[in-house]
């Protein structure tokens, strides 16, 4: 049988595998990072650099690498990122300088594609009737790399607190060990197991490209004023930016404000503390957003989900800037986790409602370009603030960009006649 007329082999689960070894890769640098520049005798500003370098390549590569997939295939681009992943794990694993750390956060920075090539590979190669189930895959694929990332990082990097610096470091490399072998596993997979089938974009004119995640370049700024311009989504990114800078905010300091505020049997936390918080949280997001958050949105709808999701993050960073008890720490876990797991899915709903069919992967582009300029700067404000030991001061900002975001959705809740500039009614039903 030639290979034209075999039966196409559905990408799903290569995608899956592909976008679960990504979001691994990522989020076991989530509690490891601090922890080990810190070996390397980082700062804590320092660490906050780290984490803000990965997301300036990812926000100015990311329309690169998009476009570069459309001219030359997902394929090549995938394996492309994903050679790049595996190159920049084993640089920071055989590290034995901080600007070797450096190095590997540019080098994943500047390929960290993976993903949205991904999504564009599902749409390309899936009928519109079988795209929610496919992008269904990928969020199951999202749960469980937050929740069995960081519980990863947290095994493998485990050490005794008075460690000499080098056995640390020896602790602190081995969950980027796994990661390279893991990354090398996708690699492997997207080689053998997808094609750059020709792409049929029948369904464009009138259904658009669907959520691939079209981005801007960084300096188109017509593009992003276009879509600024109108009222009732200008709202609406306004508070999807409120939401990623609090939480950019949180995640890229936690672990360094953990580690100078709590204790676990007599030592300060460690990463392998914070990646089983992290992995309690991840566990929890899997539960919202797999068994909860469907119901709710039929229930009452995506505007409602967000005043919750503000009041529960606004809430839930004030606390942890005033608590010490690890016993607390796992309360208020859990309520950000509630209202993160809303924000984020009812957020990027109410967007692509507020925009045709044609424009939702562009849109979808422009949230993740908000979402890396956020994790540039977010880290580096909230990781001086550590630094300088001003806890509060650091959940406090969280707590403010949260209660920032929480009038804006509530603002956007007036009645149409009181608000002149809308043309939209904000609590419209989930299309």
């Amino acid at each position: 049988m030639s290979p034209s007329s075999r039966r196409p082999r559905s990408p799903l689960a290569p995608i899956f595998l592909i976008v679960l070894v990504d979001v691994l890769s990522l989020t076991v640098m989530i509690p490891l990072l601090p922890f080990y520049a810190q070996a390397f005798g980082a700062s804590p500003f320092i660490v906050g650099t780290l984490f803000a370098s990965y997301s300036a390549c990812q926000l100015v590569s990311g329309p690169i690498l998009g476009n570069l997939s459309d001219r030359f295939g997902r394929r090549r681009m995938l394996l492309i990122s994903q050679a790049g992943m595996v190159a920049s794990l084993l640089v920071m694993a055989f590290a034995g300088h901080l600007w070797m750390l450096f190095v590997g956060r540019i080098i994943s920075g500047s390929l960290a594609g993976n993903l949205t090539i991904a999504q564009a590979y599902i749409t390309d190669h899936t009928k519109p009737e079988e795209r929610t189930r496919a992008f269904g895959v990928i969020g199951i694929a999202f749960g469980l790399g937050f929740a069995i990332g960081p519980a990863m990082a947290a095994v493998l990097s485990a050490h005794p607190p008075d460690a000499s610096q080098a056995d640390a470091i020896a602790a602190l490399a081995r969950p980027l060990f796994l990661s390279a072998g893991l990354s090398t596993l996708s690699f492997t997979t997207t080689f053998f197991l997808l094609h750059d089938a020709p792409v049929s974009h029948a369904d464009e004119a009138g259904a658009g490209p669907g959520p691939a995640g079209r981005r801007l370049g960084i300096l188109e700024w017509r593009g992003y004023i276009a879509y600024f311009q109108r009222p009732e989504l200008r709202g609406l990114l306004f508070q999807f930016f409120m939401f990623v800078i609090a939480f950019a905010t949180f995640m890229s300091g936690f672990a360094l404000f953990a580690e100078r505020r709590f204790t676990w049997h007599g030592h300060p936390f460690g990463s392998d503390e914070v990646g089983y918080v992290y992995t309690y949280v991840g566990v929890l997001g899997i539960i919202i957003q797999g068994g909860m958050l469907r119901p709710l949105a039929k229930r009452y709808g995506d505007a409602p989900l967000v005043l919750a999701g503000f009041v529960c993050t606004t809430i839930g960073y004030f606390v942890l800037g005033l608590i010490a008890s690890v016993g607390l720490l796992l309360v208020v876990a859990a309520i950000t986790s509630v209202g993160n797991g809303f924000l984020r899915p009812a957020l990027t709903a109410r967007v692509t409602q507020a925009v045709a069919r044609h424009e939702q992967g562009v849109v979808l582009g422009l949230t993740q370009s908000l979402q890396a300029l956020a994790q540039v700067f977010a880290p580096l404000l909230g990781t001086f603030l550590i630094g300088q030991m001003q806890l509060f001061a650091w959940a406090a900002v969280a707590t403010v960009v949260s209660a920032v975001g929480l009038m804006a959705a509530m603002a956007a809740r007036r009645p149409p006649s009181a608000r002149p500039d809308a043309t939209l009614p904000a609590d419209a039903p989930p299309g």
